[in-house]
């Protein structure tokens, strides 16, 4: 629970992770009135979630994942009924945790998020808060600070209520030790494979089956549609590339934010986190024996699980950002002395590890910064006021992006070919509705330019077709031997998965159907040993109260064999009070589970079926 203290982002990641799990156990059929307004998609106790909020989400969400698997899947194969259903139950659960959240007074000030913002980690250079980290992460979410500020004002109390639910679960030690024991059992396994390439050579395939699988899978075999375009870029960034900031304008920005130069004394500590005084005395009295087991002795004693696995280490921290007794201790110590204190949280051993006293930053530190800053302001500024213009004349002289990139110093760049709905590597050009206007009749029939379309917030792109080749069929004399190897590949591993179910079978009878095995190699949940996922499943979740057991499963390239010849039960020490930590964890959300669907139950929940499928 401490952690939840200073750790504001791995909560949000938490909360959100649990929103998710939730969505596993109660659907939206459920619900099947509906009285909100025409344009709402659902009603939660009286409080509407209206069309434009849940697009936002929906955009939200699919951006998360284009820029999870690289900027290469096309969102709009995301945008399918599951998937709807799925981000209204996340925006369901928001508004009946909201509500819960208002109750319990878990409010947050805006001040305290912009404090939370400038300490976090991913924020800081050298030490200290980077206007340029945090502007550029503003930007790949395509937010604003304020939008940023104020999501975070709404999401860290949510995310602290759903921790005073999850957190609060104490997982017996008979629960834990079961649980470690399952979590850390080792089984070993030995391998045999049986090929599809084994059974090629039995495989004929006469040319009727050939031909009668080209004519039922003509599509298969087309070239598909592609274009080759050049196209500009105007962006904010650009802009703000061909006028720096000034001298002048650094010094005259520098002045003016002269109060948020000031940094205030910053302290940095460790802490073990126990349950008693007694304990807590005990630790303090082996570390002034052995001042150098500190991390060693945070990682095995800690019930802070956040911190433990960093040795204790806190990071470092201001005025208000810890709770009172610890924050007072702390500021009070000098660096390297070591404390006992007691919070709400239980008995902290505290040691101090660094000391940064106040001062203000001079022009020369934080030049970097603050030209950031004023570049992405004046980059805006010059976005805005060149974004009509650009898109006008892109318009009007429709034939040609030269007198456009001329005009706003653009280069004028060229793609290789880009094929229709063929997930490639295309930079600025990769979205959704810029690819449909480049294959579209006005792009390709009539060569204009397309329209000024914003990819990414601040970013304008406009491409023009300079090379077209329609979509063809590809004639079956140039496709027949291609289809020969699909059709004997697939018979080959029809006949391995066969041959692997019939071995397996005699295995379990207890013939010995194969003669050669892999060297053994221990697995276990923790460790898959390069195993598949769904065969480590299988492996440890076979009866493994005779010994050899078998499992198999298909493959795609024929069969895996799996021999358990040995179970190797394991007593991990020193993780002891880990263990029981993530037992708790995991019980914690089992409680935060039944506590929302006990919500949900309670609540009056509409949803309008016609407006959630509107796009």
């Amino acid at each position: 629970m401490f952690d939840l203290v200073t750790k504001y982002k791995r909560v949000i990641q938490v909360f959100l992770g649990l929103i998710a799990l939730t969505f596993a156990t109660w659907g939206i059929e459920s619900y099947t009135r509906f009285r909100g307004a025409r344009d709402s998609v659902a009603n939660v106790n009286g409080l509407e979630i209206s069309q434009g909020e849940f697009a936002e989400e929906m955009r939200r969400q699919q951006e998360q994942l284009r820029r999870r698997f690289g900027g290469s899947i096309d969102p709009s194969i995301l945008d399918t009924p599951e998937t709807r259903r799925a981000v209204l139950e996340g925006l369901i659960q928001r508004r009946l945790l909201e509500r819960e959240a208002l109750r319990a007074h878990m409010m947050m000030s805006r001040e305290a998020v912009i404090e939370a913002i400038t300490s976090a980690p991913e924020f800081q250079e050298d030490g200290k808060f980077s206007t340029a980290k945090y502007s550029a992460y503003l930007a790949s979410r395509g937010i604003s600070d304020q939008g940023n500020v104020a999501e975070l004002q709404r999401d860290i109390p949510l995310a602290r209520f759903a921790g005073s639910i999850s957190e609060t679960a104490i997982a017996p030690r008979a629960v834990a030790a079961r649980l470690t024991a399952i979590e850390t059992q080792k089984r070993e396994v030995s391998e045999a494979r049986i090929s599809d390439k084994d059974f090629l050579a039995q495989v004929k395939v006469s040319d009727a089956q050939v031909k009668a699988h080209y004519d039922a899978h003509q599509a298969d075999y087309r070239t598909p549609e592609r274009v080759r375009a050049e196209y500009i870029v105007l962006s904010a960034e650009a802009l703000a590339k061909q006028d720096p900031p000034t001298e002048a304008e650094l010094k005259a920005a520098y002045d003016a934010r002269a109060s948020q130069m000031r940094v205030e004394e910053q302290r940095r500590a460790s802490h073990i986190l126990v349950k008693t005084r007694a304990e807590a005395d005990k630790l303090l009295a082996e570390l002034k024996k052995n001042p150098g087991r500190f991390a060693e002795l945070a990682k095995k004693h800690s019930q802070d699980p956040g911190s433990a696995q960093s040795g204790g280490d806190l990071g470092w921290f201001g005025h208000g950002m810890m709770v009172k007794p610890f924050e007072d201790a702390v500021f009070q110590m000098k660096e390297g002395e070591v404390r006992v204190v007691q919070s709400e949280f239980g008995w902290h051993v505290v040691r101090v590890t660094g000391v940064q006293a106040a001062k203000t930053r001079p022009l020369d530190e934080v030049r970097k910064d603050i030209a950031g800053e004023l570049a992405q302001q004046k980059g805006a500024k010059q976005f805005a006021e060149a974004a009509e213009g650009f898109s006008n004349m892109v318009y009007e002289q429709s034939d040609s992006l030269a007198p456009a990139a001329e005009r706003y110093k653009l280069p004028l760049q060229t793609t290789d070919w880009i094929e229709r709905g063929r997930a490639q590597e295309l930079g600025a050009l990769d979205n959704p509705k810029l690819l449909a206007a480049l294959f579209s009749p006005d792009a390709v029939q009539d060569k204009r330019n397309t329209d000024a379309i914003e990819v990414a917030p601040g970013t304008l792109v406009s491409a023009h077709v300079i090379a077209h080749e329609p979509a063809k069929q590809r004639e079956f004399a140039e496709v027949k031997d291609q289809i020969v190897a699909e059709l004997r590949e697939r018979e080959a591993v029809e006949l391995a998965h066969k041959e692997g179910e019939a071995k397996l079978a005699a295995l379990r009878k207890g013939d010995n159907a194969v003669s050669s095995w892999s060297a053994a190699k221990q697995v276990s949940r923790q460790d898959a040993q390069g195993l598949p996922a769904e065969a480590l499943r299988r492996v440890v979740a076979a009866d493994a109260s005779k010994l050899p057991a078998y499992v198999g499963l298909p493959a795609r390239d024929g069969y895996l064999l799996l021999r358990i010849s040995k179970v190797i039960e394991q007593t991990p020490k020193g993780q002891e009070k880990q263990l029981e930590a993530q037992a708790a964890q995991m019980l914690g959300a089992a409680d935060y589970e039944a506590y929302v669907a006990s919500l949900k139950s309670k609540a009056d929940i509409s949803v309008d079926s016609a407006n959630l499928e509107k796009k």
